[in-house]
C-alpha cells in the first residue's frame, strides 16, 4: 500500500522540496538519523542566498539532489517516482509581495502554483503530498485584535479573550482564516484548500501541518523570518536592532519550534496514509517554548553582553501581538509533542553564531 510499508524489508522513498532550505535540509537529516527504511531525493532552485551550504551536506548524506524549481512542470518530470513528497519549498515571509523589492506575482507563483505542479504530479505517479504550511494562515485582522496584557516584559493572552480558536494554550485549527492574511498567507491557505481537493478528487494521501515559528542552528535569518536566528546572530554581532511596533516596547511573543521535532509525526504520517485523523494540524512549540523579543534580548545580554536596541514608532503589516501554536489536536492524534526546549534550540543558535561570526552576511 502506498507509503505503508512493512518496515523490516520495505523502503518509503521520499522527495523533499526546498531540501537546501532551513526545514528541509534538517527534516532530512533527521529522517536519516532516526529510520534506516527511507531514500530521500531533494530538489531546489538554490534561489536563496545560505543554501549552497546545505546543498555541500547533501552527498554526505547519501542524498540525491535535483536542481530544479516546483514552478516549472517540467523540472518534475525528471524526477524518479516517489513515495511521498513532504513540501518545504515557499517563501516564507509574511512580508513577501508586499513590501519594497519583493514580487507579490512570485509569491503566489512559489507558493499556489507550485503547489498545484506537485499535486498534478501526485496524480500521475500516486505519489502523497505533505505540506508545511504556516500559522500565518489564520486572519490578520483577528490577530491584531487579540486581547493582551503585559506581563514579565512581553505580552500574554487575556484570558477574558472573546475570540474564538484561541486560549492560554495557544491558537488552535478553530480559529478564523477569514482575509486579509498576507499574501503569503493567503497562498498557503489556497495551496491547503486545492490539497484537500485534489486528494478527494483523486484518492491519494494528504497531509497539511501548519507549523508555527520554525527555528535551530543554521537558520537564514532575517527581520521577517526566523526571527530567532536573526536576532541573536544580530545581537552577537552587535548589529543595530529595532522593536518595531506595539509602542517599541519588544513584547510581541511567538513560539519557537525546532524542525527535528516534526519527524516523528512526519514518519507516522507517512506510514498511517489512510488514519482516519485530522488532515490539518496545528504545530508548534507552545506556549512552554513562547518568549517576547525583549525577553530574548535579556536572554542574548547574558550570553554576550550588552548591545543597543532601539525603539521605534514604525508599525510593521501584517504584525501580531501574540502567536503561539496550540498543538493538542496533534497530540491527541498522533500523540505528537515538541521535544526540544526553548532553551536547546536558543543555546544550540547562540552556538552557530559563535562558530560563524559572519553568518547574516553570507546568507541575506
Amino acid at each position: 500500500t502506498l507509503g505503508q510499508p512493512t518496515l523490516s524489508n520495505s523502503v518509503i522513498k521520499i522527495l523533499i522540496t526546498g531540501i537546501c532550505g532551513f526545514a528541509g535540509f534538517n527534516l532530512a537529516k533527521s529522517l536519516l538519523s532516526g529510520y534506516d527504511e527511507i531514500e530521500i531525493i531533494g530538489l531546489d532552485n538554490l534561489s536563496r542566498r545560505g543554501s549552497e551550504f546545505n546543498l555541500c551536506k547533501l552527498h554526505d548524506l547519501k542524498i540525491q539532489f535535483v536542481h530544479g524549481d516546483i514552478r516549472a512542470e517540467t523540472d518534475l518530470l525528471q524526477l524518479p517516482p516517489v513515495d511521498w513528497i513532504i513540501d518545504c519549498a515557499a517563501n516564507p515571509s509574511v512580508l513577501a509581495g508586499i513590501k519594497d523589492g519583493s514580487s507579490s506575482r512570485q509569491v503566489l507563483e512559489h507558493n499556489l502554483l507550485g503547489t498545484i505542479n506537485l499535486l498534478e504530479h501526485c496524480k500521475e505517479r500516486g505519489s502523497g503530498l505533505i505540506l508545511l504550511s504556516t500559522s500565518r494562515v489564520y486572519s490578520a485582522t483577528q490577530l491584531a485584535r487579540l486581547d493582551v496584557d503585559k506581563k514579565d516584559d512581553g505580552f500574554v493572552i487575556n484570558h477574558s479573550n472573546k475570540f474564538s480558536g484561541v486560549s492560554a494554550k495557544g491558537i488552535n485549527e478553530t480559529f478564523p482564516t477569514s482575509p486579509p492574511l498576507s499574501i503569503y498567507g493567503s497562498s498557503k491557505l489556497a495551496s491547503e484548500i486545492i490539497i484537500l481537493e485534489y486528494a478527494n478528487s483523486f484518492d491519494f494521501p494528504v497531509w497539511i501541518n501548519r507549523c508555527g515559528v520554525l527555528a535551530g542552528a543554521g537558520q537564514f535569518g532575517k527581520a521577517d523570518q526566523g526571527i530567532f536566528s536573526f536576532w541573536i546572530h544580530s545581537f552577537r554581532e552587535q548589529r543595530l536592532l529595532k522593536y518595531i511596533g506595539f509602542d517599541g516596547s519588544g513584547y510581541q511573543v511567538r513560539d519557537a519550534l525546532h524542525p527535528k521535532d516534526l519527524t516523528p509525526l512526519l514518519w507516522k504520517q507517512m506510514n498511517n496514509p489512510n488514519a482516519e485523523n485530522p488532515k490539518t494540524l496545528n504545530l508548534g512549540g507552545g506556549i512552554e517554548n513562547a518568549l517576547s523579543l525583549k525577553q530574548l534580548s535579556t536572554w542574548c545580554e547574558d550570553r554576550f553582553g550588552p548591545n543597543e536596541v532601539l525603539n521605534s514608532v514604525e508599525e510593521r503589516p501584517m504584525d501580531a501581538p501574540w502567536i503561539v501554536m496550540d498543538s493538542g489536536l496533534a497530540r491527541e492524534s498522533w500523540e505528537w509533542e515538541p521535544t526540544t526546549s526553548l532553551n536547546e534550540i536558543l543555546n544550540e543558535i547562540a552556538m552557530h553564531a559563535e562558530q560563524n561570526p559572519d553568518w547574516l552576511n553570507v546568507c541575506q
